[in-house]
C-alpha cells in the first residue's frame, strides 16, 4: 500500500527526482495563472452581458460581474509576481499555492452559481466541465490537486442538495463524482507527462553540454582547446565593443619544455602543463583574458584593451603567476624555474578580419622572444614600435600602471 501511495505521490518517480524536476514547471504556474485569470475575466464578463442586455437584471448579472472582477484582480497579482520572478526575486511556493487556490475557488464558485443557484431546475453540466478542466493548466502535487478537487465536489454537493429537488441532485452527485475522478486522473497524467518531458529535456541538455565540453576543452589543463580558440578568435574579430580600441593576441611557449620532459619524465611534464593551465585560468577569471592550449606546450591568449600600454599589465600578471608557481627546471638554460616566452601582436579593432594572418604575426613575435633570450615577451603591432618586456621591467611597468 505504501508503494502505491508513493507511486501516486511522486508521479512514479523517486522523491529526489520529483523535487529536483518540479522546481521549474511549478514556477511556470505563474505564467499560466496570468493567462488563466485574464481568460476567466473575459469569459465571465461576456456571460454578464446576457442578463444585463436581454433580461436587464443587474441582480442576475451580479455573480458574473463579481467573478470577472476577482479574476481581473488575480490576473494583476499574478502578473506582478511574475514580474518580480523575472527580475530575480524569490517567489515562495506558498504564494503560488494561494494564487492557484484563489483562482480555482473563484471559477468553482462561478460554476456553482451558474449550475445550481441560477438553474435549480437543470443539471449542472457547466460545473462538470469546469471541474474537469480548471486545473489542467497547472503543474501541482497530487495532494494539492486532490484537496482542491474534493473541496470543490463537497461544496457543489452541499449546494445542489440544498437547492435542487431529489431527481436533480441525485444525478448531479453521480455526475460530479465521475467528473472528479476524470479530473484527478488526467491531472495526474498531465503533470507526470510534464515532469518526464522536463527530465528528458534536461538529460539531453546535460549530454549536449558534456559532449560540447569534451570537444572544446583540453582535458589535461582545463583550458579551451585549439578548435574552440579558432572559433572564439573569429568572434573576437567581428564582435568587439565600440569602447574597445585594441585587439590583442598572445602566443606563449614553455621554455625548454623538451628538456623538462626528458629530465623529469612525461608524468611530471603533464603536472607542469596542468599548473600552467591553472595560472592561465586565473588570468581568465581575474582579467577577462581568453586562454587556450593550442599545442603541446603552446598557449594562446585573446583580449581587448582601451589603451595599448595596458598590455604590459597583462604580461606582468602572467609573469607573476608563472613565477609564483616555482616549478623547478634544472635543465633550463635561463632560470632554475619554469618560464614562458611570449609573442604579442596588437591591432586596432576592425582593421583585420583574417585570423590566420594575426596568428602568424603573434607566432613570429614569439620566435623573436625566443631568439632574444627567452623568458620575455615581445610586443609588436602595425601601429606601434616593437619592444621587449622582461620579468623585471614588467613588474616595474605594473607598478607604474
Amino acid at each position: 500500500m505504501r508503494k502505491i501511495v508513493n507511486f501516486w505521490r511522486w508521479y512514479s518517480l523517486s522523491r529526489e527526482q520529483y523535487h529536483e524536476n518540479m522546481k521549474k514547471p511549478f514556477m511556470n504556474n505563474l505564467y499560466f495563472l496570468r493567462y488563466a485569470n485574464i481568460v476567466a475575466a473575459i469569459l465571465t464578463a461576456c456571460f454578464a452581458l446576457f442578463p444585463l442586455v436581454i433580461e436587464r437584471s443587474l441582480t442576475r448579472a451580479s455573480g458574473y460581474i463579481a467573478a470577472a472582477i476577482i479574476s481581473l484582480l488575480l490576473f494583476v497579482l499574478a502578473r506582478r509576481k511574475l514580474h518580480q520572478f523575472n527580475q530575480g526575486k524569490q517567489i515562495s511556493n506558498l504564494t503560488i499555492y494561494l494564487l492557484i487556490t484563489a483562482y480555482y475557488a473563484n471559477i468553482i464558485l462561478f460554476g456553482i452559481y451558474l449550475g445550481v443557484w441560477l438553474n435549480p431546475g437543470n443539471f449542472a453540466v457547466t460545473f462538470m466541465c469546469i471541474l474537469i478542466c480548471a486545473l489542467f493548466l497547472f503543474t501541482i502535487s497530487p495532494q494539492f490537486n486532490l484537496c482542491l478537487t474534493l473541496g470543490a465536489m463537497a461544496l457543489f454537493i452541499a449546494s445542489t442538495v440544498y437547492v435542487k429537488t431529489y431527481e436533480y441532485w441525485i444525478i448531479d452527485i453521480i455526475n460530479v463524482l465521475g467528473a472528479g475522478c476524470i479530473s484527478l486522473f488526467f491531472g495526474w497524467q498531465l503533470t507526470m507527462w510534464r515532469l518526464v518531458s522536463i527530465m528528458s529535456t534536461s538529460r539531453i541538455e546535460n549530454e549536449r553540454d558534456k559532449y560540447y565540453a569534451q570537444s572544446t576543452i583540453d582535458e589535461l589543463t582545463g583550458l579551451r582547446n585549439r578548435r574552440d580558440f579558432e572559433q572564439t578568435f573569429q568572434r573576437f574579430l567581428t564582435n568587439y565593443r565600440t569602447t574597445d580600441e585594441w585587439m590583442c593576441i598572445a602566443i606563449a611557449d614553455i621554455d625548454f619544455f623538451k628538456n623538462y620532459n626528458d629530465h623529469y619524465g612525461h608524468s611530471n611534464g603533464d603536472l607542469c602543463l596542468r599548473s600552467i593551465g591553472g595560472a592561465l585560468n586565473n588570468m581568465r577569471d581575474s582579467m577577462g583574458v581568453y586562454t587556450a592550449r593550442v599545442g603541446g606546450e603552446e598557449f594562446a591568449l585573446l583580449w581587448f584593451e582601451k589603451e595599448a600600454a595596458h598590455v604590459n599589465t597583462v604580461v606582468a600578471k602572467l609573469t607573476d603567476l608563472i613565477k609564483g608557481l616555482k616549478i623547478p627546471h634544472e635543465k633550463s638554460a635561463i632560470s632554475p624555474y619554469v618560464t614562458l616566452s611570449i609573442g604579442i601582436y596588437i591591432e586596432k579593432c576592425g582593421a583585420f578580419n583574417d585570423t590566420r594572418v594575426l596568428y602568424e604575426l603573434a607566432d613570429k613575435a614569439l620566435y623573436t622572444a625566443k631568439n632574444n633570450g627567452r623568458n620575455c615577451a615581445i610586443v609588436c603591432g602595425n601601429e606601434i614600435e616593437q619592444y621587449k618586456i622582461t620579468p623585471a621591467n614588467s613588474i616595474e611597468s605594473q607598478k607604474h600602471d
